[in-house]
């Protein structure tokens, strides 16, 4: 009996991740705005009914990678060390990631990620939705930073600043990566980048 709650959850997910693999395979195919979600929940074998209560918008069934990740950034800065400043939990995880050649750094150059970033930032849709999650992604993390002790404005200015921060390094990554440089070669370069970016984010929101 306990397990079944689990079971539930995994099939769930497994529902979920085969709509979104025949979404974004038909779409790298034919093109987002030549397939319908009808044509979607045809091939991934589930009603249209299915399909939007797991991806409530189109752009969801590609973009929901990246809205799982939208809370990241205020997620480091709750779960930092005691005594450890924010931006240096932020610095350190965003390195991590670099070295993990984590997706969400820009720093991945394994095939399917990056036919799904040209996707993306070829496809009005995807790049309008995805502003959304970001911005999403910005006010989170400003109320991770009020909760650690930065007072308004500050909070929003520095999430702001952190968050284009943050955009900027991983889209330079991954445009490097496109044009075909692979991630093991970008690495130095993208250490060092994202080491004076947060340089130069701890002499402008004024915390570490």
């Amino acid at each position: 009996m306990t397990d079944e709650p689990g079971l539930r959850e995994r099939k769930k997910l497994r529902t979920r991740a085969a709509i979104s693999t025949a979404a974004i395979e038909l779409f790298l195919e034919r093109g987002f705005d030549a397939v319908g979600v009808a044509e979607v929940a045809r091939v991934a074998e589930v009603s249209k009914r299915t399909l939007f209560a797991y991806f409530p918008a189109k752009e969801d069934l590609v973009l929901h990678r990246f809205a799982d990740h939208e809370t990241d950034a205020a997620d480091v800065v709750r779960a930092r060390r005691p005594g450890q400043g924010a931006l240096a939990a932020l610095r350190e995880a965003f390195l991590r990631g670099l070295a993990e050649r984590e997706p969400v750094t820009g720093l991945c150059d394994d095939p399917a990620v990056l036919a799904v970033f040209r996707l993306v930032t070829r496809t009005p849709a995807l790049v309008a939705r995805l502003a959304e999650f970001t911005s999403a992604g910005e006010s989170a993390l400003a109320a991770a930073l009020a909760d650690a002790g930065v007072g308004p404005p500050d909070a929003g200015l520095a999430a702001a600043q952190i968050t284009a921060v943050r955009r900027t390094l991983a889209t330079a990554n991954m445009d490097a990566v496109a044009a075909g440089v692979p991630a093991g070669e970008r690495y130095p370069e993208a250490v060092a980048a994202a080491e004076r970016a947060f340089t130069l984010l701890s002499s402008g929101v004024g915390f570490g």
